[in-house]
């Protein structure tokens, strides 16, 4: 059950992440979505729902009805949003992408600035393992954002300092979802999840998820440097072509510079792609990034690259 304290709380995080009048709310149906509801709830005439039927299970349209339940005992106004996800080889990642496209969707049609969602510290603990284990550098083991850009809506998870017991204990006795994919063995967050549960308190979820905070600002701290030399060191000139001067500069930050340079011309670029593109500018060699040539030189010619014949 919630309690005073816990409102409070929740009140407390959420200011912290936005001033807005009224916020959109991803509930799934689970018991960490739900512990956001419920929260939430103490916001009367402020927030909305929306559950998203990625019509992958055939329990998706019971679990969006037992929130639209839930939402009308609790005076929330609700929506359900059907998506269709493209069968490819991480159903997964493409889920994600089409959850957010719609809630995205749906909260500008609602006038909601700002959607929230319910991922805590124990998601937190086992995306920084996953990425562990992946290679990941420093943007992928500063984990989840407590806040990012959603195609114009903020999306904000105020639930990042909260742990799983903490949430599950808010709706106890409420009835939730139960999503057998969560326990499904070809899932890395599967065998995450389990790891931090063998580990126990030698591997504590809260400090994992404090440490993915720590980098979190770290990773700010790089980027602000980045930016502060791509005002001084990028020239764009009349032909199209951009200029960047990167002698000099830790590798780190020249890595950046050239990622968000090529984001601007072109198209998002993954860090080995980049990795490989960056050791043929050392080696002298020009290097091509989909539609974009890049040159060596004193300064690093960025320019389109001509059409193959």
């Amino acid at each position: 059950m919630r309690s005073a304290d816990h409102i409070d709380r929740f009140r407390t995080d959420l200011s912290r992440l936005t001033a807005a009048d009224r916020i959109g709310l991803a509930v799934s149906g689970g018991p960490d979505s739900m512990a956001l509801l419920h929260l939430a709830a103490a916001l009367p005439g402020r927030i909305e729902a929306a559950t998203v039927d990625h019509g992958l299970r055939v329990e998706g349209a019971a679990e969006a009805a037992l929130v639209a339940r839930a939402c009308a005992a609790l005076g929330v106004p609700h929506a359900t949003l059907h998506v269709e996800v493209a069968r490819q080889a991480s159903i997964q990642a493409a889920a994600r992408r089409a959850r957010y496209e719609a809630l995205a969707g749906w909260a500008r049609g609602r006038g909601l600035a700002v959607v929230a969602t319910a991922h805590h510290a124990d998601d937190q603990a086992e995306t920084m393992l996953m990425r562990l284990g992946r290679g990941a550098g420093l943007p992928g083991l500063s984990g989840i954002r407590e806040s990012c850009d959603l195609g114009g809506v903020l999306l904000i998870r105020p639930l990042l300092g909260w742990r799983r017991a903490d949430l599950t204990a808010i709706v106890q006795g409420v009835e939730v979802a139960d999503d057998p994919s969560n326990a499904d063995p070809r899932h890395d967050r599967t065998h995450a999840r389990a790891f931090l549960a063998m580990a126990g308190n030698r591997l504590d979820p809260a400090r994992l998820a404090a440490t993915a905070a720590h980098l979190a600002e770290a990773e700010a701290a790089l980027d602000w440097m980045a930016g502060e030399a791509i005002r001084s060191r990028v020239e764009r000139v009349g032909d199209g072509r951009i200029l960047a001067d990167l002698e000099g500069l830790p590798r780190e930050i020249a890595r950046r510079i050239l990622a968000r340079l090529i984001g601007e011309s072109d198209s998002l670029v993954d860090g080995p792609t980049l990795d490989s593109a960056m050791a043929r500018l050392d080696a002298g060699q020009v290097a091509t990034l989909g539609a974009l040539k890049l040159s060596p030189g004193r300064r690093i010619s960025i320019e389109k690259a001509p059409p193959r014949r």
